[in-house]
This record gives C-alpha cells, sequence and structure tokens, in this order.
C-alpha cells in the first residue's frame, strides 16, 4: 500500500504539470515571439521558461497562477536577450565595420504593430504584448509582471502613445501645398 501512495506521489505532479504545459504553451509562446520579434528565439524563450516551471513544479505548481509565473519568466528573460543581442551586435559591428542587420521572423499579419512594440521600452512593450496578445487584464499583468496595477496602467497608457504617434504619422498625408 506504501509503495502505491509514494508511486501516485510521483506521477501526479507529471500530469498536472503536462495538463498544465499543454493548456499554457500556445499563449506563452505567442507572448514570447511578440517581445523576441523571432520565433525561433520565441521557441528558446518558451522552452527556457517551461523547463524552469518543471524543475520547480513542486512549488510553482501550487501558485494561484503558475501561468503568470511562466510568463514573467518569458517577460523577463526577453530583456535579457535583447540586451546579449544588442551587446552580440555591437561586437558584429565592430569586427565587421559594417551595420548589424536586422531581423524579423514574426508570423503574424501585424508584423508592423509588433516591430513598432519592439522599439518602445521593455516594460511598455511587455505590458502591451500581455494586454493584447494574452487578453490580460491590468490586475492579471501586474501580478505577472511583479509591479502594481497604477505601475501597469502608467506602462499601458505611455505604450499606447508611443505608438499612436508612430501610426499615425506613418499614415498621415503630407498637407503642405506647393507654391504656384
Amino acid at each position: 500500500m506504501r509503495a502505491e501512495s509514494l508511486a501516485m506521489e510521483l506521477v501526479e505532479p507529471q500530469v498536472d504539470f503536462d495538463h498544465f504545459y499543454a493548456a499554457q504553451f500556445r499563449r506563452v509562446l505567442a507572448l514570447a515571439i511578440s517581445l523576441s520579434g523571432s520565433r525561433s528565439a520565441g521557441e528558446e524563450l518558451t522552452q527556457d521558461a517551461f523547463t524552469e516551471a518543471y524543475r520547480n513544479w513542486s512549488r510553482i505548481g501550487s501558485y494561484d497562477d503558475p501561468g503568470a509565473w511562466v510568463r514573467r519568466v518569458v517577460a523577463n528573460r526577453s530583456i535579457s536577450r535583447f540586451r546579449r543581442v544588442g551587446r552580440e551586435a555591437l561586437a558584429m559591428v565592430r569586427l565587421s565595420s559594417a551595420s548589424a542587420p536586422t531581423a524579423s521572423e514574426l508570423d503574424t499579419v501585424d508584423e508592423s504593430f509588433w516591430a513598432a512594440v519592439r522599439t518602445l521600452p521593455a516594460r511598455q512593450a511587455q505590458v502591451i504584448a500581455l494586454r493584447y496578445l494574452d487578453d490580460l487584464s491590468i490586475e492579471e499583468i501586474a501580478n505577472v509582471l511583479g509591479i502594481s496595477a497604477g505601475a501597469v496602467k502608467s506602462h499601458l497608457h505611455r505604450a499606447r502613445t508611443d505608438l499612436a504617434k508612430t501610426f499615425t504619422s506613418s499614415v498621415q498625408p503630407d498637407t503642405t501645398e506647393e507654391s504656384p
């Protein structure tokens, strides 16, 4: 009887994690791709976050929203990845005396929007992605990022303002008339 109980304890967390992974994977991957701008980088960020969750599943599985924890890992690691890629690009420029290539592999219709989002400060980009891609509430975003709801609102407002300026300036016709 004791062996069966022990076997069930060992199997049950795996089943819970498998269910969690299956339910959350697509949402987390979409967030990672949006923040990184690359499908392959997004997949790597997603797998890293889920691997970390699996290693600590005995603790993370007991959270009210373990998905928020995984999304926070993706958000934080996307910043680290962005910094690392930036340093690598600068090193390549110094080595080759040429401009660094830019790559965008985001497989969505809104590629220009997500490219603009990636130009925002990191926290603003994270808030936009969680709000519009993951459809999270202000409180849920605050929980994922570990910041206050007021900070989320502030970042969201600033990001929306900057994005509106970006897209408004790119679609407004030239209103200057030539003199005869």
